[in-house]
């Protein structure tokens, strides 16, 4: 389950309601892709913004669409009582895997995030994925505490944060000597993944591989054979996609992405977030119609 790419899809938050068939769809076009495994309910996902009771749900749409696929469920809550219990919905729906960030209000001290991971890890029946995301999260995990975490029952993936394309290797070599025997190296920041794959990663928990799986994919491929020539070439046609990431966030990008494609509406957002404004989603449209041309030729 923890390697090669992991799409994470939209939610589709319609009217102010979850539209699972549309949230299915997204999971049903990644798996007819390839992708090797569905994370649900991440920050793409806009987890935060949903009740337990539309996380279930959602949660419950990922597994029965993507089949034999495995689907990964994020349960990052506030309180310690809601992430048990988002555990527990996510292993009923069928989930493969749990991906935990400490989410807060106040910013968490180390042993608080500890004791999330332990209560956690001692309810679980599946593995757990650490999920490092400070810029949300206002924590930040050090290489010695990921090998703390490493060490609990279940936890078997780490999703490490991006840094500059030009860290990749030495980044991946500290992360890699940190961690236990057994316990998976992922990465996030789309832009990151192709050095850090060829750096040694063994999965890029992909934003843009819940809307554009093809390219995500070739990206990913080419990496695990070792084509770092092809890997870095495709990931730098892709530059216009990394700036408007760095630009406007990699969320709303990628909702516009979604309705540029035709596959959700403009407003798939949930309030009160917004889609990017004409022009923003102009710029998008051209950046798209250049990767298709691309990709033609």
């Amino acid at each position: 389950m923890f390697t090669g790419l992991s799409a994470f899809p939209l939610t589709p938050v319609i009217n102010d309601t979850v539209d699972l068939d549309l949230f299915a769809a997204l999971v049903h076009r990644a798996v007819e892709a390839g992708v090797d495994s569905i994370g649900a309910l991440g920050s793409t996902g806009s987890y935060a913004y949903l009740s337990r009771e539309e996380r279930r749900r959602v949660a419950a749409a990922a597994v029965q669409a993507a089949g034999a696929v495995p689907v990964i469920v994020g349960i990052g809550a506030l309180r310690t009582t809601d992430v048990l219990r988002g555990a527990e919905d996510a292993q009923n729906a069928g989930a493969a895997g749990l991906l935990l960030a400490p989410v807060s209000y106040q910013p968490l001290t180390e042993d608080e995030v500890a004791g999330l991971f332990e209560a956690v890890s001692a309810a679980s029946s599946v593995p757990i994925c650490i999920y490092d995301n400070p810029t949300t999260t206002r924590f930040t995990f050090t290489d010695e505490f990921y090998a703390r975490l490493g060490a609990l029952p279940q936890v078997e993936a780490v999703k490490i944060p991006p840094r500059p394309v030009d860290e990749a290797d030495r980044r991946i070599r500290e992360v890699r000597a940190a961690l236990p025997d057994g316990v998976a190296l992922g990465v996030s920041g789309d832009e990151f993944a192709a050095p850090a794959l060829l750096a040694g990663a063994d999965v890029w928990f992909s934003v843009l591989g819940g809307t554009l799986p093809d390219l995500a994919l070739a990206i990913t491929r080419a990496a695990q054979a070792g084509d770092a020539e092809t890997a870095l070439r495709l990931s730098a046609q892709l530059a216009p996609v990394w700036e408007l990431f760095r630009d406007f966030g990699s969320l709303r990008v990628t909702s516009a992405l979604a309705a540029e494609l035709g596959l959700l509406p403009v407003e798939n957002l949930p309030a009160p977030l917004r889609p990017l404004p004409g022009d923003v989603r102009r710029r998008i449209g051209g950046v798209l119609r250049t990767l298709r041309g691309s990709a033609a030729g």
